[in-house]
């Protein structure tokens, strides 16, 4: 008799196991859901290459030219940590690419925005910069040093791409408006 019953329970186990399944397959099935929608958001960066702008001690890059087909993902500005400047894209192929940069020291900020990518002996002449090549275990990069701060070309994607961001690159600083009234303001 024990024997049975312990057949019944396996029984009535794969039963419910059974029926379960068919119960997530109908919800599957008719719950509307759209598997080609892209997950990440395309940020608008206006506000913050603004502030960052006004705020650091060097040119801000940022791009200007890019096809729509590049998609801005995520902008921060941090400056309390070396006046840093994120702003990352994806390309058209869907690779990562990011500008990155700092006034921290070249060498530690590089190591770090890179993930520990090395240098090469490669340089190309872009826009007018000099760039030096980066190969990594998880991101190439293209580095350009300047009096004041290090800025990094970096992603997944190919030098082609990180190239074509460099030369998109527009280096700005947009001054504060001044507190204090002109004399033709001041006499009127």
């Amino acid at each position: 008799m024990a024997g049975r019953t312990g057949k019944q329970t396996v029984r009535n186990m794969l039963l419910s196991m059974a029926v379960i399944g068919m119960v997530v397959a109908v919800i599957y099935v008719f719950i509307p859901h759209d598997e080609s929608k892209d997950p990440v958001k395309r940020v608008d960066y206006r506000v913050e290459l603004l502030t960052a702008r006004r705020a650091a001690a060097y040119p801000v890059a940022a791009p200007t030219g890019l096809p729509e087909t590049w998609k801005p993902t995520s902008v921060r500005y941090d400056g309390a940590a070396h006046d840093s400047w994120h702003l990352g894209f994806l390309d058209p192929a869907g690779e990562y690419v990011a500008i990155k940069q700092s006034t921290a020291k070249p060498s530690e900020f590089i190591d770090e925005a890179t993930q520990k990518a090395r240098r090469t002996d490669a340089t190309e002449k872009i826009a007018g910069r000099t760039w030096q090549r980066y190969q990594g275990p998880r991101y190439d990069a293209l580095v350009h040093r300047d009096k004041g701060a290090t800025t990094v070309v970096l992603g997944t994607a190919s030098f082609d791409k990180l190239t074509t961001m460099a030369q998109s690159l527009e280096m700005k600083r947009t001054p504060v408006p001044s507190a204090t009234p002109t004399k033709s303001a001041a006499a009127g």
